[in-house]
């Protein structure tokens, strides 16, 4: 994307939209860097203001244009769309933000959902306060939290993750660290993954910790699978190819007496004869509900009391 044509966007769109077939004007941005909710799946699942704000923008910005064009052309809306993704934030960010330099109204989308959330959008914001330039949430929809109302579990306090690790024992160091949060854990997930993810979930978690795999939310398939974490990881061990975009919600740990310190300590003791300080420290938060970071230094201080 060259400079000049981001320089060139303002009044490039027709700045109005079409819903249910009427043309609706769209008014007038103030200039700001708008974040702009879109549909994770069913194109209905957009706001009206969301829609104003799509068409009514000087300059547009996207993940993918072709993605973004399918929306825009549902709803008559003839702004253009640039690209701006992972891999040319460096690049397109700060003509982004010479653009809000030059007074002009900046919407961000992402390919579906919410912007910041798990995309570099949260760059691209960074820099528009850094600058000292308005950022304007569009509300709308959200992976997370349509899979937390869906999935019958506590939504009370909930803590998203995000993706887990893609390795295997990265993958169980952090399910780990997060095995104590008071809290229903939520994280993104690809189906190819799904199955080794339930895996490891259930024997660090525990095989009866309620769950649930939320998948295609919105979309004609859309699937809530409930159950414990066991029963889940069994079920994807043995089904066909999964397919779409899934949220796997965790339920929150179960109520239960700290541990004496003294019980710990001789658990670590028994563990650490076995295995390395790290393994140890990740067994000992499987079996205690107790922070994977506090059992490992816990290590660390009775190691330095044996040497003495």
């Amino acid at each position: 994307m060259r400079d000049e044509s981001v320089a060139s966007g303002m009044g490039e769109g027709g700045r109005t939209f079409r819903l249910h077939n009427a043309v609706v004007p769209a008014r007038p941005l103030e200039p700001a860097l708008y974040l702009v909710a879109t549909p994770i799946g069913n194109l209905s699942d957009i706001t009206l203001r969301a829609l104003e704000t799509l068409a009514g923008a000087d300059v547009l910005a996207c993940e993918d244009t072709r993605v973004t064009r399918v929306l825009l052309d549902r709803y008559g809306i003839v702004n253009r769309p640039y690209a701006y993704h992972e891999y040319n934030a460096d690049e397109v960010g700060p003509r982004l933000i010479a653009a809000l330099e030059a007074g002009k109204s900046v919407a961000l989308v992402s390919d579906a959902g919410t912007p910041l959330v798990s995309d570099p959008g949260y760059r691209l914001a960074l820099l528009a306060i850094e600058a000292g330039h308005r950022v304007v949430p569009i509300p709308g929809a959200s992976a997370p939290l349509a899979a937390l109302v869906g999935a019958g579990l506590p939504n009370d306090a909930f803590f998203f993750a995000g993706f887990l690790p893609s390795k295997d024992k990265a993958r169980r160091d952090r399910l780990a660290e997060l095995a104590g949060v008071p809290a229903t854990l939520l994280f993104f997930e690809s189906p190819h993954r799904i199955a080794a993810t339930l895996v490891s979930a259930a024997d660090v978690l525990g095989e009866s910790r309620p769950a649930c795999v939320c998948r295609e939310l919105t979309k004609t398939f859309e699937e809530f699978r409930r159950g414990t974490l066991g029963e889940l990881a069994a079920h994807y061990a043995q089904a066909s190819a999964v397919k779409g975009e899934i949220v796997l919600v965790i339920g929150p740990p179960g109520e239960a007496a700290a541990p004496e310190a003294e019980d710990v300590d001789r658990l670590l003791a028994k563990l650490v004869r076995d295995m390395p300080a790290g393994k140890a420290a990740t067994e000992a938060a499987r079996q205690t509900g107790l922070p994977r970071r506090d059992l490992y230094q816990r290590l660390l201080d009775l190691k330095d009391g044996d040497a003495r």
